[in-house]
């Protein structure tokens, strides 16, 4: 090294540490890596800084992830104020998507933190506000929000798992599959190749607009002005308890 010049730890070693500059760090290197990759010592050293100094900010490996887990969700957008309850869904979701999609890590995290940070309590108290707001009764706001978040999680970690990124990847795997196949061994799987799958444009997340147009659209505000149970999704809800109180009801004691 030429005299004078800064090694890279010393130069990073300048900037102070803090709280926020070890979780955007560490997040940097659970999106290049994985978080399976992450320790202290991982995330020391882009830092320019021992693993022990790390402790002067977090407690340890968990308080890294529920600080990451927390500025993923500040990182979506909340359900807007000033729109019709399946529009601010919508738009929540899909920006919930987008940014699980640029952490690949923190799609089996989301909702595992046992401390979870404000960014987390403000989005779930955002997102009930927004149902609870548009006539959703309590339960039958815990209903869409879990059926809207499981679709969400489960449509992402499948998107993510999938062994093409494009058409043209697409077409080289079909083509592995097919191409030492007898034409007529499976001909529901050909057909949806030919006809849907490899057709121009086709892109596997045009699915999730599906997907969730479907969810949302099945889903429906329960309570009347007077914030009773009213119609057939306040019905679904009292029959679901109904069969919740009879199963305990039988259980033994």
């Amino acid at each position: 090294m030429r005299e004078g010049a800064k090694s890279p730890r010393k130069a990073a070693a300048r900037t102070p540490l803090s709280r926020e500059r070890v979780i955007r760090t560490a997040m940097q290197v659970a999106d290049e890596k994985g978080s399976a990759a992450l320790t202290m010592r991982a995330v020391a050293q882009p830092l320019g800084v021992e693993a022990m100094s790390l402790y002067h900010h977090v407690d340890g490996r968990d308080d890294i992830l529920d600080g990451m887990v927390d500025a993923v969700f500040d990182e979506i957008d909340l359900p807007p104020r000033d729109t019709d309850w399946k529009s601010a869904m919508w738009q929540r979701t899909a920006s919930a998507r987008a940014a699980l999609r640029r952490h690949p890590w923190a799609v089996g995290l989301m909702d595992s933190r046992s401390r979870p940070g404000p960014a987390t309590l403000r989005h779930h108290d955002a997102v009930l506000g927004a149902l609870r707001a548009a006539g959703f009764s309590v339960p039958m706001a815990a209903h869409a929000f879990s059926l809207i978040d499981s679709y969400l999680y489960g449509f992402v970690i499948q998107e993510l798992s999938l062994p093409f990124s494009g058409s043209d990847e697409l077409a080289e795997v079909a083509s592995a599959i097919f191409d030492d196949m007898a034409a007529d061994a499976y001909p529901h799987l050909t057909e949806l190749a030919t006809q849907h799958a490899l057709k121009p444009g086709y892109d596997y997340g045009d699915e999730f607009a599906f997907g969730l147009t479907l969810i949302l659209d099945a889903l429906h505000p329960d309570e009347t002005a007077g914030g009773t149970a009213d119609g057939p999704a306040g019905e679904a809800t009292d029959q679901a308890d109904d069969q919740s109180t009879d199963t305990t009801a039988g259980e033994p004691g």
